[in-house]
């Protein structure tokens, strides 16, 4: 179990990294374009990049999923938050929702990540 927990750590601080800067983009872009409205349209719509972020993001949850140090309660959070995410940037009757659904979506998958990583660091170790 040791030997497995330096992969599996990398594997959540990826996606914890990924979830937190798809967080950024959500929460700090709008902000941003609106001082400099110049930069709006190409950043703050940018549907491209929120449909790279949740690409992105598939093989890590998938991993998560299939290690074995997935609770339910951790693969309950990843699910849904990549629900939530997958919802936000492909699913267009939600688009005025999508940042509510990216920011609830990128924590519960953080957070499902984050549970992940403690107690493989927990086990790793006894």
């Amino acid at each position: 179990m040791a030997s497995r927990a330096p992969r599996a750590a990398a594997i959540d601080g990826v996606a914890i990294s990924l979830s937190s800067l798809c967080l950024i983009h959500c929460l700090i872009l709008p902000i941003l374009s609106a001082s400099l409205p110049s930069m709006a349209g190409m950043w703050v719509e940018a549907e491209w990049l929120h449909k790279t972020f949740v690409v992105a993001a598939l093989p890590f949850a998938l991993v998560a999923l299939t290690s074995g140090q997935a609770t339910l309660l951790i693969r309950s959070l990843i699910v849904s938050g990549f629900v939530l995410l997958g919802l936000g940037a492909f699913y267009e009757p939600l688009h005025d929702h999508e940042v509510r659904l990216t920011v609830l979506g990128g924590v519960l998958l953080a957070s499902g990540h984050g549970l992940r990583w403690l107690g493989v660091y927990k086990s790793s170790q006894a």
